[in-house]
C-alpha cells in the first residue's frame, strides 16, 4: 500500500503546496461537542443528506427552510409520530421537495435517533463515542438499521456535522484504487474491510484525522 505521504504530496503538489492543502481540509468537532449536539440537529442533517442524494443541493439548500417548518423543527418525536394524515400533507407542501419514499425516512430515522438516545444518552453520545477504528461499523449500522442512508447519505451526513470519518466520492474511491487498497466495487465486506485497514494505518502514519485523508485522496488525483 502507497504511504499516505507520497498520496500528501501528490495533493500537495495538485492544488499548489503544503498551505492551499491544509486550507481545504474538513474542519471536525470534539467528541464533547459532537454529544452536546441536540438530536433534532442530527435528524435535520441526516434528513437533508438524504433529500440531497440525487437531487440539486442548491435547491435544497433553497428549500431547508421550508423543510424545518414542515417536520416541525426535526424534532424526532413528532417525527417519528407522523401519521398518514400528516405524511398525505406534507406530499401537497410545495416548499418542501414532494418525494414520497424520501418523506417516509424522515419518521423512520427519527425512530433511529429515539433508539440510539434510548441507548446512549443522545443519538450524538453514539456517534462521538463510536470507535474509530470500527468506523466501518458506524456507517453499517446507519444503513442498517436507519433509512436511505446507505450509498454515501450516512457518511456525508456524519461529514457535515463534524464526526470524523470517510466519504467514499468517486474520486476517493480513485484514489483508493490507485494506492492497492480497493480493486472493484467498494461495497462488499470485503472491501469495507480493507479501507478501514488503510484509513487506519494511515492515521496512524500521519496523525491525521479520517476525514483529512479521506479530502487528500480525493485531492491527490485527477
Amino acid at each position: 500500500m502507497i504511504a499516505f505521504e507520497t498520496l500528501r504530496a501528490r495533493a500537495a503538489a495538485r492544488k499548489g503546496g503544503d498551505a492551499a492543502l491544509a486550507a481545504l481540509m474538513p474542519a471536525m468537532k470534539t467528541p464533547a461537542e459532537l454529544t452536546a449536539i441536540p438530536d433534532d440537529r442530527w435528524l435535520s442533517m441526516i434528513s437533508r443528506c438524504v433529500f440531497q442524494a440525487g437531487f440539486s443541493w442548491s435547491v435544497v439548500e433553497k428549500k431547508w427552510p421550508g423543510f424545518e417548518t414542515a417536520f416541525w423543527g426535526f424534532d424526532p418525536g413528532r417525527c417519528r409520530a407522523m401519521d398518514d394524515e400528516a405524511f398525505d400533507a406534507l406530499l401537497k407542501d410545495t416548499g418542501i421537495i414532494r418525494n414520497g419514499a424520501k418523506v417516509r425516512s424522515v419518521p423512520l430515522n427519527a425512530a433511529l435517533l429515539m433508539d440510539l438516545a434510548a441507548e446512549h444518552g443522545s443519538a450524538g453520545r453514539c456517534f462521538a463515542d463510536w470507535p474509530a477504528e470500527d468506523y466501518v461499523g458506524l456507517l453499517e449500522m446507519l444503513k442498517r438499521r436507519g433509512d436511505r442512508l446507505g450509498g454515501g447519505a450516512g457518511a456525508m451526513a456524519m461529514r457535515f456535522m463534524g464526526r470524523d470519518g470517510w466519504v467514499l466520492s468517486q474520486a476517493v474511491v480513485k484514489a483508493l484504487t490507485g494506492a492497492g487498497v480497493v480493486d472493484g466495487p467498494v461495497t462488499s465486506k470485503t472491501a469495507q474491510r480493507a479501507i478501514q485497514k488503510a484509513f487506519s494505518n494511515w492515521a496512524d502514519e500521519s496523525g491525521a484525522p479520517f476525514a483529512h485523508i479521506s479530502r487528500t485522496l480525493a485531492l491527490s488525483v485527477d
